[in-house]
């Protein structure tokens, strides 16, 4: 198993925190999203996500060897082949609660910030480093603030009672990236609590970008 990924990416920060949860090791391939205009137009890595995004799982070698995208994706595939410490709880209710909250940082605050909009913003229309900056901070905000409201009602230890979901394994990630860009969380108690238990956890922990072979 090889996990095709960069050390900033958010969405394979997802990945690395749910291998670590499940116990699997995984051979960390960097794929540099800057350097040379981005590594991952590269036509090999291309055909292994058209794309062109990290992260990619690749499962087993040859040309037999299957390349799974998109973050979330990889990791329900993870929790249904390797049932351990399971990222979804029982129930089919609770099931849509936490994949609801999960999606909610994955689809509707991530992709407006990602990489590629971010340099859309500053090389395409030529919106300046505070332009930028209020942008990632307002979609941040209009995300966090429901978030937080779920977290009042869902929340124990964690996002969804007193154990690890998915929706912890996205909120980590995304709470690195509103620190990174100065955002104001200490109107999100909840969220802050939530993160810092997470914090505690050795498969969070050593996640951390800072940590990853490709940290610069």
């Amino acid at each position: 198993m090889k996990l095709y990924g960069y050390w900033r990416s958010s969405a394979a920060y997802r990945v690395r925190i749910a291998l670590n949860l499940k116990g699997i090791n995984a051979e960390q391939q960097s794929v540099h999203l800057l350097r040379d205009g981005g590594e991952q137009h590269n036509a090999a890595y291309r055909a292994l996500n058209p794309q062109e995004l990290v992260p990619t799982l690749l499962l087993g070698e040859g040309p037999e060897a299957a390349a799974l995208s998109q973050s979330l994706a990889i990791i329900e595939y993870l929790d249904e082949c390797y049932p351990q410490s399971p990222l979804l709880p029982a129930s089919a209710l609770a099931r849509a609660q936490v994949r609801a909250m999960a999606l909610s940082i994955a689809c509707d605050i991530h992709p407006l910030n990602n990489l590629r909009v971010l340099q859309y913003l500053t090389q395409t229309l030529g919106v300046d480093e505070s332009a930028k900056n209020a942008w990632y901070q307002h979609w941040v905000t209009s995300g966090f603030a429901p978030l937080e409201t779920l977290l009042t009602r869902h929340s124990g230890q964690y996002c969804f009672g007193d154990t690890v979901t998915m929706a912890d394994v996205c909120l980590v990630p995304q709470v690195y990236n509103a620190q990174r860009f100065n955002v104001d969380l200490t109107p999100y108690p909840n969220i802050l609590r939530v993160w810092q238990a997470c914090q505690q956890l050795p498969s969070f922990a050593l996640a951390v970008p800072e940590l990853q072979p490709d940290a610069q």
